[in-house]
């Protein structure tokens, strides 16, 4: 799989405006070898031990930004 963490500005992906068939077609292979890696329950039990441990007023301030579409500072 091509290398997913460079920066927006290094990303050789031309702009294709939202929808990008590229960006899903990444995503989804990343979500493949994730589901294949066989560690998606130990992932969903470190997620809900985030959601209701220390970090939950965070992850919920998070939430909310990213559903009106901004970034939490």
């Amino acid at each position: 799989m091509t290398d997913t963490k460079k920066t927006e500005n290094e990303s050789n992906l031309k702009m294709e405006g939202e929808g990008s068939r590229e960006g899903s077609r990444r995503f989804q292979e990343a979500q493949h070898e994730f589901a294949e890696s066989g560690d998606v329950e130990g992932k969903a039990k470190e997620a809900a031990e985030a959601v209701d441990g220390d970090e939950a007023a965070e992850l919920e301030k998070a939430r909310k930004a990213s559903a009106k579409g901004e970034t939490a500072d």
